[in-house]
């Protein structure tokens, strides 16, 4: 398989699409101020599509949604999509968006949360690179730390190492291999889908939101017997909450759960184990391009984005 294609990183004046490929907007004031922190770095936006048509948990019918993902596709004016939200809805998408054919079109999808699925989907069908990042809603509530790193990754500066904090290394270890993953329940739902992600000697990013402690576990289980964890280079570990206001104690000890849980679940393998990491639903959460091929050095707490994995345009 060639290797993939990272697409042309981004310039000032580009304009990036926005588009609502799941949930509708509640709260357009967080579409506002994610807008303005774009404007603010010399981009400039153009948005397609409803946004919010009277569905309780859908932006409009699966066809509109498709078709405004398209249309900024093939629009010569336009260098990247943005997600504006996350929520449901894109797997409802994955039929209608041909995205074989995106191959020789390629250009830069930015999201997260439910937006794995297209960046997956994108990944295996259209051989592209895509950034796992802010969604335009969450973009002005991130911390400076995730901002610069996300502007970094879309504008050019791809070999700069990512040396967290407060990484937790779990279970020390060197790898390599293609990063793939994001969210844990969409990555679930795409099990047995032609959309899958390739499982196979790569670095697996996870992270969620909303779910309780018994259901990250049920996840993580399955994942483990259906043996998508057996021949992973290695496991980094994002942010997981309740979706709802937590205390620091109370994060903690999620984290401290779903750690727990998959040191035992991935023990026989013996690969790295990272937690920790700043990815997920709360204000830290970095850009990482999904298909490039990184190097985890848990001596350092350094992932390494290996430029040399990809084709730059």
């Amino acid at each position: 398989m060639p290797r993939p294609v990272f697409p042309r990183r981004l310039r000032r004046g580009d304009t990036i699409g926005l588009f609502c490929p799941a949930g509708p907007i509640h709260k357009s004031m967080e579409m506002e101020r994610g807008i303005r922190v774009l404007t603010s770095m010399g981009f400039q936006v153009t948005i397609h599509g409803n946004m919010q048509c009277g569905h309780p948990y859908l932006a409009d019918t699966d066809q509109a949604r498709a078709n405004a993902f398209l249309s900024l596709w093939h629009d010569e004016e336009v260098q990247a999509l943005m997600a504006v939200r996350g929520g449901f809805g894109c797997m409802r998408l994955m039929d209608y968006l041909g995205l074989d054919s995106l191959q020789g079109q390629p250009k830069l999808l930015i999201g997260f949360s439910d937006i794995t699925a297209l960046l997956q989907g994108l990944l295996v069908h259209g051989n592209i690179v895509g950034i796992h990042g802010p969604v335009v809603t969450s973009l002005a509530d991130q911390d400076e730390n995730s901002t610069r790193s996300f502007f970094s990754l879309v504008t050019g500066e791809i070999n700069t190492p990512i040396m967290p904090l407060n990484l937790e290394i779990l279970r020390s270890g060197d790898a390599q291999g293609p990063l793939v993953g994001g969210n844990l329940t969409t990555l679930i739902h795409l099990m047995g889908t032609p959309w899958e992600c390739p499982w196979d000697g790569a670095v697996l990013v996870l992270e969620d939101t909303g779910e309780v402690p018994y259901r990250l576990d049920r996840m993580l289980t399955q994942l483990a017997c259906s043996g998508r964890l057996a021949n992973l280079a290695g496991i980094i570990l994002g942010t997981f909450d309740q979706g709802k206001e937590m205390d620091s104690l109370e994060l903690l000890r999620l984290q401290e759960q779903v750690w727990t849980r998959v040191l035992e679940l991935t023990q026989a393998y013996g690969y790295p184990v990272w937690g920790n990491f700043p990815i997920g639903h709360q204000k830290s959460n970095v850009g990482l391009p999904i298909g490039m091929e990184v190097q985890m050095n848990s001596s350092t707490g350094q992932l390494q984005l290996l430029q040399e994995s990809v084709t730059l345009l």
